[in-house]
């Protein structure tokens, strides 16, 4: 199983935070908003996983993740020159792909939840494409999902960004498909703005009979921070459930010893340059718990 996480983007909504820094790599709380996105692709299963970036952000990146072996992960780099839509990365990412099925996650998104590894591994070991959809206030945002009345369980339609929205249900930016994907993106014709859409790509598959939607209930967290106040938000939000519970929210180095990418002494050595800093001291923490 691999993984996308898309990191690209101009971040222009949150200029001028963006104008010398990625947006993915700006903090969330305590930690850089990308760690969120790639520690759900990691419960899922995801061990190779690919970061689509920006040309000029390559490097930093680099040297955040490295080749990602520290988390017992293989993490490799491909670059989009300029934004092409979120369904571009299959064109960029197809000899990565392969023959594999493939998760994507955007680098904005963060994703909370008991169950959320059990619900990220349905997606990853099912069939065809499956998508997450969250009841949001303003769906008009966002691709909706529309439902068969006399089976709330079955899609019928997704648009994107609609003016007046069928229903409440929002596609979130965690997706899951089959190796056809590549075909599938190169296939669709670019929208009005220039860009392949991903909500063409689950057209496809819906029309076809291969997607799957499952709807995340209220036990569940989505949030997108690509705004100065979504931001925010979602940095209070990890901090109140980690300062609440002492638990960390989207830190690679447990989420790999909790699978079992990396042993005790593999997180030993990730915990030795950083023993005196709060993080650093959490991660102790979980050894002695043992």
């Amino acid at each position: 199983m691999k993984g996308i996480v898309l990191s690209g983007g101009s971040g222009t909504r949150l200029y001028p935070m963006t104008r010398a820094a990625n947006k993915q790599l700006l903090p969330v709380y305590n930690k850089p908003m990308v760690y969120y996105p790639l520690t759900t692709l990691m419960l899922a299963g995801c061990r190779e996983i690919l970061l689509v970036v920006n040309p000029h952000d390559e490097e930093a990146y680099r040297r955040l993740f490295g080749d990602g072996r520290q988390w017992g992960l293989s993490i490799d780099y491909a670059v989009q020159p300029k934004p092409g839509g979120i369904a571009e990365v299959f064109l960029v990412g197809k000899h990565f792909i392969g023959n594999d099925r493939v998760g994507l996650i955007l680098g904005d998104n963060l994703y909370y939840g008991d169950s959320l590894p059990a619900v990220a591994e349905r997606g990853a070991t099912g069939s065809g494409a499956w998508v997450y959809a969250y009841w949001v206030s303003d769906p008009s945002a966002y691709g909706v999902v529309e439902f068969d009345a006399a089976d709330p369980d079955r899609p019928i339609s997704i648009v994107e960004k609609p003016k007046d929205p069928r229903s409440n249900w929002a596609v979130t930016g965690l997706y899951f498909y089959d190796a056809d994907v590549c075909d599938v993106a190169a296939s669709i014709p670019r929208s009005a703005r220039g860009e392949l859409e991903i909500s063409d790509v689950n057209a496809h598959y819906l029309k076809a009979g291969r997607l799957t939607v499952e709807k995340l209930g209220r036990g569940y967290a989505w949030l997108d921070t690509g705004t100065p106040s979504s931001l925010l938000r979602a940095a209070q939000f990890v901090e109140t459930v980690e300062d609440r519970q002492g638990l960390q929210i989207g830190s690679p180095e447990e989420v790999a010893w909790r699978k079992g990418y990396i042993d005790d002494a593999g997180l030993e050595r990730l915990i030795e340059p950083i023993r005196t800093a709060e993080y650093g001291k959490y991660l102790q923490g979980l050894l002695a718990r043992r």
